[in-house]
Parts: C-alpha cells; structure tokens; sequence
C-alpha cells in the first residue's frame, strides 16, 4: 500500500511513461488497484490520471475496462500526416532560431546514435530525443506543445519502424540531413528533409504491419 506520508508522484505522467516505454501495449487492460500498487500512488490520482488519458483518446472502453488505445490503418495514416506537417514546421523554424549550442548537441546526438544501429530499442528512444531536441530548438512553445500531443499517440504503436532491416541506418543518413540544413539555416531543406524522413518512416511502418498481418494467416 502507498505510504501516506510520502509525497505523491504524477500518476499520470507514470502511466504515460509506462505505455511510452512499452510496459502496457494497445488492448492491456489498466486496472486501479493494480496500478495504484506497482506505482505506489493512491488510487485517487490514479484514477483521475485515467480519466484525463480516456479524455485524450490514449485509453479506450472495453465493457466496463479501460485498455491502452490502438490505431487503425486510417488513424495511422491521419497521425502521420499532422506529423510530418509540424515536424517540418519544427525544423523550418530550427533552422532560423537555433542557437549554435542546440545544433552541437543535435550534432553530437548524432554522432552517438552511430553505434545504436544494431539495438533498434534503443535507437528509438535516441530518435525521440533527438526529434524533442529539434522541437525545442524551433523556440516556439505553442508548436512543441502540440508535437508533445502528437508523441503521445505515437505511443500507442507497438513497435518502432526502426526494427526493419536497413532502416537504422536509412534513419541515421535522414537524421544527418535534417542537422545539416538546421545547421546551414536553410528552413526550406530542414523541412522537406524532416518530412521526408516521416514519409519513409511511414511506409516501413506499413510494411511491417503487412508483414506481420501475413505472418499471423
């Protein structure tokens, strides 16, 4: 049980964290009691944090259970779509807004994501920092919070484009481009480069899904 003493966490920021990082996968059910115990968080919150996560379409009912959302082909190919728009609007504005401390840490993200290409784990949270790196870097506060929004759906795709052969290092080459025209403050390039690589990542995720789809026949 909680110890009422102790100062409680965000339980909703726990429970996104957790759907992030693959702990509960879309159609898991998601429990009160269950999660009040592995957090360590009154079911109050707990409860109010599922709530706000429903209202934001990340859960979904099944009779009278909350489980973690899926997306159908259609909601996949919408979100990609807002995506790529304000990525590249991200980008657009990172080319004329970075400061030159922000390119050498995307620089430097890069450079160490290299020896990531055989762990397609953990290349993909690396790729989620460097895409945050990139909002931030647009210094528009308005934008990054609605890229925040769009990330959050993101979670609820049960596996990273970056599992499919060649695509690490497709990733790596598209990531290289988009720092380049950051770092020329070439808006136009930085954008067609950042929703190129959200197109590519789009149709390996097809690919996948198709792939997997045939496998289960």
């Amino acid at each position: 049980m909680p110890d009422p003493n102790t100062p409680q966490r965000d339980a909703y920021a726990l429970i996104l964290e957790a759907i992030d990082t693959g702990l509960y996968r879309p159609g898991d059910r998601l429990v009160e009691n269950e999660l009040a115990d592995r957090f360590g968080v009154s079911r109050t919150p707990i409860r109010e944090a599922l709530q706000r996560l429903e209202t934001q379409s990340l859960l979904t009912r099944d009779g009278r259970s909350l489980i973690v959302a899926s997306l159908d082909h259609n909601q996949l190919a919408e979100l990609y779509v807002v995506r790529g728009e304000l990525e590249g609007l991200a980008a657009r504005l990172a080319a004329r807004h970075a400061n030159p401390e922000e390119v050498r840490v995307l620089r430097d993200m890069l450079e160490a994501d290299r020896a990531l290409v055989d762990d397609p784990a953990a290349l993909s949270r690396a790729n989620k920092r460097f895409h945050k790196q990139i909002h931030l870097a647009s210094h528009n506060r308005f934008l990054v919070q609605q890229l925040d929004l769009v990330h959050r759906s993101m979670a609820l795709l049960a596996t990273t484009s970056l599992s499919a052969a060649g695509r690490p290092e497709g990733t790596l080459e598209e990531h290289a481009a988009i720092v380049a025209a950051i770092e020329a403050g070439d808006g136009d390039a930085a954008a067609a480069a950042l929703r190129d690589h959200i197109s590519k990542a789009f149709v390996t995720r097809l690919k996948l899904d198709a792939e997997k789809v045939e496998a289960a026949e």
